[in-house]
């Protein structure tokens, strides 16, 4: 079995946490460890967070209000995926290496630690961007090996 969804959000920061439990509300219920749920949790507040901040051209009522979140557990496997209108950020080889007392632009970097995989590309024909990462899942004690 497997389980996916996808959200519709607001440009807003108060869209952040709910796309969070979401996700730790998901692979709780499938059984996924908590270090594994915590990791892709963090991962996927950073993404959004940067959806929220730099993903839309300011237009009221455009397409750049809103972003999109989609989750899949599929087998031994979570991929994320967050999708934006902004104005584009189109190769994962320009993350750079910040500095730890730095305000900005960890956040990247953070999801490349947190995750196995991650790909950042110029958004599905209509400009902006996708961030997407996955991560093989492990579960918790007493689950079953393949809750999903």
């Amino acid at each position: 079995m497997s389980i996916w969804w996808s959200l519709h959000l607001r440009r807003e920061a108060a869209s952040v946490p709910l796309a969070r439990r979401l996700l730790i509300g998901t692979m709780e219920t499938a059984g996924v460890d908590p270090e594994i749920s915590f990791d892709l949790s963090v991962a996927l507040s950073e993404a959004c967070a940067n959806a929220v901040e730099h993903g839309g051209a300011g237009v009221p009522g455009g397409a750049s209000e809103a972003y999109r979140v989609t989750a899949y557990l599929d087998g031994e496997k979570c991929r994320i995926e967050v999708a934006d209108s902004g104005p584009g950020f189109t190769r994962s080889t320009d993350i750079r290496p910040v500095r730890a007392d730095s305000e900005h632009g960890r956040g990247l970097c953070l999801i490349r630690e947190l995750a196995d995989h991650v790909h950042i590309g110029a958004g599905h024909g209509r400009g902006g961007t996708v961030v997407s990462f996955d991560k093989m899942l492990k579960w918790r004690g007493g689950a079953p090996s393949v809750a999903v």
